[in-house]
């Protein structure tokens, strides 16, 4: 399973607050990789608004007006838990995608260990 920040990679494009020397140095001191889209090129960070969008249609616009700002974070968290752990994704067999994660790494570990009996 994952480990805190291990791997973890930032995507975004080359606006000026994401390649700024700040932005840079705080995310190397937290082991976070950069990746920045190539000038002119939207599909590395095709994911990231793709998501965005998912969660402005379903969440912002569906449940507003809001209230307040917790408001809209607990609404946010609520969504996050159920992207991750109870939305059924077709793409990967219809489990959520915790649960082909977690199958994922089961089997990586499965042939770590079958490779070094043998």
């Amino acid at each position: 399973m994952r480990d805190g920040r291990a791997g973890l990679i930032h995507h975004n494009d080359r606006g000026t607050q994401y390649v700024s020397t700040c932005s840079t140095e705080r995310l190397a001191e937290a082991g976070i990789e950069r990746s920045v889209d190539s000038v002119g090129d939207s599909y590395d960070n095709a994911l990231a608004e793709a998501v965005t969008s998912l969660y402005k249609a379903e969440v912002i616009r569906k449940r507003g007006p809001w209230r307040n700002i917790d408001d809209v974070e607990m609404a946010t968290l609520g969504w996050i838990d159920w992207f991750n752990n109870r939305r059924l994704q077709g793409q990967i067999r219809y489990v959520p995608p915790v649960e082909f994660e977690q199958a994922y790494y089961r089997q990586q570990e499965s042939a770590v260990m079958s490779a070094a009996l043998n």
